[in-house]
């Protein structure tokens, strides 16, 4: 009882509903309350999906009528779902990483996840090609992969009100991150607010940060429907996040209007494409900044994003076996 109450808790966490006793789907995850890292985010906005066409969900547990669990890198009780799992539920695991490239140091996790993997999954989704790629160069085969990007909530990241771009005031740069980890790109924000034009821009960053700045604006983070509003009142995006499989914040971004300016690292060029620019030293951010100034127009109507519609039906399709 006590077990179903806490899961009863977090299920009206990311719902708002009370737990059903049959379901189609399930997830296994231990959500945080936000505002909290991209997988969180996207995982709630894949289960919102789910819920509007009338799927049953249903929580860190797998009941007689689940047609398939969907369990994320390693953030779930293992054990609990090796002795819930069952013949007839099509095993889905997530995969994010690889971490070690992408937190700088190796502490076991990569293998740990790989291990999970392959023990009990029928299938693997991966964020980008660039995480299937580095995963195979440290030597994880996974099972079955598959590449499906994440997708924003298109109900709170849009464009719709943003602010209209106007060259005649400051150009208003902004920047994300839910982690100080260096490799979040702290050395370049820092840079930047050292030697940028500030009779040109003014700059936002929202969330973590291992470093403290003297002219970029600094705000702790804060919930995706206040993140939304404030990314709309912003002209361009700036990552420069190293070896980051598939940015939620990047996304989050493009899908309220704001073309990108990215380290070439990881997978941003997937999710940017032609909607922005790549920097490989932070030297190089201000002559991109003028160029993209100039293109602003083409290069916002050259954002490509797949909606989260689009996102859960290859990942409904991979759990019916039918996406290879």
């Amino acid at each position: 009882m006590i077990v179903l109450r806490k899961m009863g808790e977090l299920y009206r966490l990311i719902t708002g509903r009370q737990v059903v006793s049959n379901s189609d789907i399930s997830f296994f995850h231990d959500f945080v309350p936000p505002p909290a890292g991209g997988g969180h985010q996207f995982l709630r906005a894949l289960w919102r999906e789910f819920e509007r066409r009338g799927i049953r969900l249903e929580h860190n547990t797998v009941s007689k009528t689940t047609r398939a669990c969907l369990f994320n890198s390693f953030n779930f009780n293992f054990k609990r779902l090796c002795q819930l799992r069952r013949p007839g539920c099509r095993m889905i695991h997530r995969v994010d990483g690889p971490l070690a490239v992408y937190r700088g140091f190796d502490d076991g996790t990569d293998r740990k996840i790989f291990e999970l993997n392959q023990e009990i999954a029928d299938v693997t989704i991966l964020q980008s090609q660039f995480s299937l790629t580095k995963h195979l160069e440290l030597g994880f085969d996974f099972v079955q992969p598959v590449v499906i990007p994440n997708a924003a909530d298109l109900e709170i990241f849009h464009s719709r009100g943003r602010q209209p771009f106007n060259v005649d005031r400051k150009i208003r740069l902004i920047s994300v991150s839910w982690s100080d980890n260096l490799n979040k790109g702290a050395p370049v924000y820092q840079w930047l607010d050292d030697h940028l034009d500030w009779g040109r821009y003014e700059y936002t960053f929202v969330g973590r940060s291992s470093v403290s700045f003297h002219n970029i604006r600094m705000l702790s983070p804060i919930t995706s429907e206040e993140l939304a509003k404030e990314l709309r009142q912003n002209d361009v995006f700036i990552t420069a996040s190293r070896n980051d499989p598939c940015s939620n914040s990047l996304i989050e971004a493009l899908a309220c209007g704001l073309p990108a300016l990215y380290l070439g690292s990881g997978g941003h060029s997937e999710i940017v494409g032609e909607a922005g620019f790549a920097f490989q030293s932070a030297e190089e951010i201000p002559q991109l900044l003028s160029r993209l100034i100039a293109d602003y127009s083409q290069r916002q109507a050259l954002i490509r994003l797949p909606s989260i519609a689009e996102t859960a039906d290859k990942y409904l399709r991979v759990m019916r076996g039918t996406l290879k």
